[in-house]
């Protein structure tokens, strides 16, 4: 299959690409690993007249810390987190968490941020970034504006990225010292968009828990945090009845989606049973 007819460009600055935004705007995407918007664009599902090409932007392709972030130029590739990006635990969770996208020639071409643009609930990647509390940095001609996860992820395939945006870099918090994580994931097939799949970070205060996030992806509409099971296990010592309650407490958070690959119910019994095992992974 073929894509419909476009007109291509390719800047070789931010500045000129945020300029070919302000000018096409809904007309215009942005094509950084392409892994999903050229699957779309073949079948018919996305038809821009203009597709602006980044991949030129020697600026975007980058990992760094700063400010107790680490920050991830849009062009860094999947592949980039295959060995740990820093020696704080979020490096590892990053190792982790990556491992399970996708074949290693989606890894090798597709993008972090690309990802979190195209907003799919059953993206790793969107419910690392929800988990944590990361920070979007977006760049269009009128200036920058940082975006909080909370804020960001609005539906299936939506979030709060202007026409004339471009997503230049996501920050992630770094988790310090004792941080400690779990994370589970259950698809139909090996590489496959996960069905679910639950992150959980924790950080221990003398044998109890002091700090907890809670994530839930694939499950529902968007990626999305679990308040409600991380209050019922902050300040508390961890016993099984104690994860239990949290995971009944993440799977009444939810309001689960159903398609061709799940009921609502069975998702609904991942959230419940992944819960838990995340739980049990990061305090092992």
């Amino acid at each position: 299959m073929k894509p419909a007819g476009f007109e291509y460009h390719a800047p070789r600055t931010l500045g000129e690409a945020v300029q070919l935004l302000h000018r096409f705007e809904d007309d215009a995407r942005i094509l950084a690993g392409g892994q999903s918007l050229v699957p779309m664009m073949n079948l018919r599902l996305a038809r821009p007249e203009h597709i602006i090409d980044i991949n030129r932007i020697g600026e975007l392709e980058h990992i760094s810390t700063a400010d107790g972030m680490l920050r991830i130029g849009a062009l860094t590739r999947h592949n980039a987190f295959m060995t740990p990006p820093t020696d704080d635990p979020l490096g590892r969770l990053l190792a982790e968490v990556g491992r399970h996208i996708g074949h290693l020639p989606i890894r090798v071409r597709g993008t972090f941020a690309g990802s979190i643009a195209h907003a799919d609930p059953a993206s790793e990647w969107c419910l690392v970034a929800a988990t944590l509390d990361a920070e979007m940095h977006a760049e269009s001609s009128a200036g920058q504006r940082l975006i909080p996860a909370s804020e960001f992820f609005l539906s299936s395939l939506a979030s709060d990225l202007k026409a004339d945006e471009v997503l230049a870099e996501v920050r992630l918090p770094l988790l310090g010292e004792g941080a400690r994580f779990g994370f589970e994931e259950v698809s139909r097939r090996a590489g496959d968009f996960a069905l679910t799949m639950i992150l959980a970070v924790l950080w221990l205060d003398g044998g109890r828990i002091d700090k907890v996030r809670i994530g839930i992806g694939g499950a529902a509409n968007r990626a999305m945090r679990a308040p409600e099971a991380e209050a019922l296990l902050s300040g508390q010592s961890a016993s099984p009845e104690l994860l239990r309650r949290a995971a009944e407490a993440a799977t009444a958070s939810i309001d689960p989606i159903k398609d061709i690959h799940a009921s609502a119910a069975y998702r609904r019994d991942l959230v419940r049973a992944l819960t838990r095992r995340a739980l049990e992974r990061a305090l092992a």
